[in-house]
């Protein structure tokens, strides 16, 4: 048991004066390995800060000849995380045509995707200021060590995988908000179908940002792909060229001079 104890205290010790050996070296930036994890850092920004930051509404023109011969506007604002079915409208002072339009609300969930997405971002972003912290304050530690490039290659490769499934989510998500938040919710409206209650779709918040965070997605799973190689490159699965490996294995040598 003291043993044990003791090669532990050994091991953190080593730790410690290995991860206070910090010096600035900023030649890795210079390098696709540093250079695409910057990329891939400023990308993880414009994600979650295009999803996480979205506010938007949708309008509805209703009227009832005779009580209210011109168009009153009703309102639902809704954003992120995107429940819609939580999202009521809003008339204006008084009820419009006799109709408690607070009863309503949107239709649909989307907490779930949106949130994944933004979530899988944030911690992306996080990772990739450790990273970068790593290549260009502990270089030689990064370098010389065999269980850091590993495990730097997995979660890279996991990380690509999880940005192809969280933007497909994301993006069948934000079909359907589209498609929840425009003309078909007045077929959705109880109150719409009466005889003596007209409503016409008015307007819904333009969802450009929403495309972006999806573009952006999908560009981060590109990035990650791709560098995916130049971290592979630093472990020691990467294998030397193959004249090197027969040199190694005892091939022949090539001939001297004279």
């Amino acid at each position: 048991m003291a043993s044990n104890m003791y090669l532990v205290r050994q091991r953190i010790s080593r730790l410690g004066q290995r991860m206070s050996n910090f010096q600035l070296n900023l030649n890795p930036l210079k390098e696709p390995l540093g250079f695409i994890k910057v990329l891939e850092w400023v990308a993880s920004i414009f994600a979650f800060a295009t999803c996480g930051g979205f506010k938007g509404k949708t309008e509805i023109l209703v009227n009832c000849p005779p009580k209210v011969s011109d168009n009153k506007t009703i309102t639902a604002t809704f954003g992120y995380p995107f429940r819609l079915n939580e999202a009521s409208f809003q008339a204006p002072p008084g009820n419009i045509c006799d109709v408690g339009w607070n009863k309503f609300v949107l239709v649909g969930d989307y907490a779930s995707s949106a949130q994944f997405y933004v979530t899988f971002a944030v911690f992306v972003f996080l990772y990739c200021i450790a990273a970068l912290l790593l290549y260009v304050g502990y270089t030689n530690l990064y370098r010389d060590s065999r269980k850091l490039p590993m495990i730097d290659f997995i979660v890279t490769l996991v990380v690509t995988f999880l940005w192809l499934v969280s933007t497909s989510a994301w993006a069948k998500a934000l079909t359907d908000i589209k498609i929840a938040t425009g003309h078909s919710i007045v077929k959705e409206l109880a109150p719409c179908h009466s005889e003596r209650l007209m409503c016409h779709f008015g307007s819904v918040t333009g969802m450009g940002s929403l495309n972006v965070s999806v573009i952006f997605g999908f560009l981060n799973m590109i990035l990650w792909g791709g560098n995916a190689w130049f971290v592979y490159k630093e472990t020691n699965l990467h294998s030397p060229s193959n004249t090197s490996a027969s040199h190694t294995q005892g091939g022949i040598p090539p001939p001297t001079g004279i």
